[in-house]
């Protein structure tokens, strides 16, 4: 089993290497892993995927799909998000944008705002809502600051 599930992540990274020039040449789509860390009411470290869709020339339109860690009350805490952001990059603002995320998870509601270094590196700062009390957890709300690291695997410059 886990060989035909190796086998099948090569067979799909290599039709992305190999076809990359002709498929995603001049793409207005981004898809790619992302990192990074946000504190609210604790520290956790966040690891997910995410896909951006480019509305014209300034808009950005992104959906990420994260698994939130942490390590509290001696328990490892794992808590699934689901993030919808939209980011604003004004002509001759050299990469930097400014972006308005919401964040859901079974426990909490996050609004956010923030800045973005073309949509790779984002600095957000936000208000958690909490929703739901996660059994034998702390209350998670509050506000929220977060640093993510944005990877595409299928960025062209040219």
């Amino acid at each position: 089993m886990k060989y035909n599930l190796f086998t099948l992540l090569i067979f799909l990274f290599s039709g992305n290497i190999l076809f990359a020039q002709q498929k995603y040449k001049n793409s207005d789509f981004l898809f790619g892993p992302t990192i990074g860390y946000t504190n609210q009411a604790g520290n956790f470290g966040e690891i997910g995927a995410f896909g951006e869709v480019f509305l014209g020339n300034y808009y950005v339109l992104k959906l990420d799909v994260n698994a939130n860690m942490s390590y509290m009350r001696d328990d490892f805490q794992l808590i699934p998000e689901a993030g919808f952001s939209f980011y604003f990059m004004p002509e001759r603002s050299g990469g930097l944008a400014f972006f308005a995320e919401t964040e859901f998870t079974p426990y909490t509601f996050t609004p956010k705002i923030g800045l973005s270094y073309i949509t790779f590196i984002d600095f957000g700062f936000g208000y958690g809502i909490e929703m739901k009390q996660k059994q034998n957890f702390k209350s998670i709300d509050k506000f929220q600051f977060s640093f993510g690291l944005n990877i595409p695997l299928n960025f062209n410059i040219y």
